[in-house]
């Protein structure tokens, strides 16, 4: 009985320090609290290929089916893919190559072809047909550019009607052919009475942006050659940019967030911040002679290890980014939640589509610096804006 009391003293003893939490890793980086959290699909991996526009407009989409109560739904990226390229292509015909015929696209891009040509499951169209499980474009890109430049370069006086159809094979050849109907849950759908089955109101959904070159309150196309549809951005000021994000994310909503991630406080580990980096003595402990030294991996990797002063972003110093080239239309993602770091600083809580490899299995941290300097433009359901905005706007 004796040895008994003993080991069971023993055992008590141990279960306070077996219940104490494992040292914080991050002790001396970042710690983030979660403030709000919107559902939202799975992770994907859009790998070689320059289709993030896909990848986080139909994420974005697929949150809005989750947050109307419909379900989780995994929409094909390769079908929107693969109607865009061809109106791309129709497009950089008719304007003899004067314009765009990269990978790239817009959030304008998805919602336009949901309208115009439906939608469908991954499962009906997965869009890979060259004996890989991830998206790899590198050859299709280089194939099919080849193929438009000889078109639209060349010394023709005329060009035949079916130019169209040898690019449609070539595309059925590395995605294979659109099936003219599929079933989903014991239903048999085309593209566009599946897309009307989801019940979303296509009309609902915006562009913001905020820059100087064009009033407040009205609506421009954002010239990036990836927005070669021209689509309209409703602009703002840059605070009521920022008010419309937290009031979105607040009230259960979340957006397609299209931004320049070229800056060194981008990383491909889960965070997103503009560091001050002309001082970096001051910032990161360093002595100027070893910061010169450093590689600019090294100074990325000292710039983004822990919580630091950020740049000031202003109205006039995002419209130079803009203007300078300084800022462009890099990536497409998802924003989806706010939280805080261990000092009290928001960030946004942004999906990715490079996998779940990452840190944080695919999610970003993305500083309230980073979002004001960076933003290009943002989609989101029309009635995610606060109402005093959508008055101004005329929504």
């Amino acid at each position: 009985m004796k040895k008994l009391l003993i080991s069971l003293l023993l055992v008590l003893c141990i279960l306070p320090l077996s219940a104490k939490p494992k040292h914080n890793q991050d002790k001396d980086g970042f710690v983030f609290t979660t403030v709000k959290e919107n559902p939202i699909t799975s992770v994907k991996n859009q790998n070689r290929s320059g289709t993030c526009w896909c990848f986080s407009g139909l994420s974005f989409f697929e949150a809005e089916l989750l947050r109307e109560g419909k379900g989780t739904y995994d929409l094909s990226e390769m079908y929107v893919v693969r109607n865009t390229y061809m109106e791309r292509a129709e497009n950089y015909v008719r304007l003899h190559g004067y314009s765009s015929f990269l990978a790239g696209g817009s959030f304008f891009d998805v919602l336009d072809c949901m309208k115009k040509h439906g939608i469908m499951t991954e499962e009906a169209y997965k869009g890979i047909m060259y004996n890989d499980t991830l998206f790899n474009f590198n050859e299709i890109d280089a194939v099919t550019q080849g193929y438009m430049d000889a078109l639209v370069h060349s010394d023709l006086k005329k060009i035949t009607t079916v130019w169209d159809e040898g690019l449609n094979g070539i595309y059925d050849a590395y995605f294979g052919e659109v099936p003219a109907n599929f079933d989903y849950k014991g239903v048999n759908y085309t593209p566009q009475t599946f897309e009307k089955s989801l019940g979303l109101n296509l009309e609902d959904y915006v562009s913001i942006t905020s820059f100087t070159h064009h009033p407040f309150y009205t609506k421009f196309p954002i010239m990036v050659p990836d927005n070669w549809r021209l689509a309209d951005s409703y602009n703002v000021p840059i605070d009521e940019m920022m008010e419309i994000m937290d009031y979105c994310i607040m009230n259960g909503y979340t957006f397609a967030w299209g931004a320049d991630v070229s800056e060194v406080g981008f990383t491909r580990n889960g965070i997103a911040v503009m560091p001050d980096a002309e001082m970096p003595a001051d910032l990161t402990g360093s002595d100027m002679a070893n910061w010169l030294k450093m590689s600019s991996k090294d100074k990325q990797k000292e710039l983004t290890a822990k919580p630091l002063p950020e740049i000031t972003v202003t109205q006039e110093t995002r419209q130079l980014g803009y203007d300078n080239w300084e800022t462009g239309d890099d990536h497409g993602m998802l924003i989806f939640g706010i939280a805080k770091d261990q000092n009290g600083k928001k960030y946004y809580m942004m999906k990715n589509s490079w996998g779940t490899t990452s840190k944080y299995k695919g999610i970003w941290y993305v500083s309230e610096t980073f979002m004001k300097a960076k933003t290009m433009n943002f989609m989101l359901n029309k009635k995610a804006i606060p109402a005093a905005i959508r008055t101004k706007l005329g929504l």
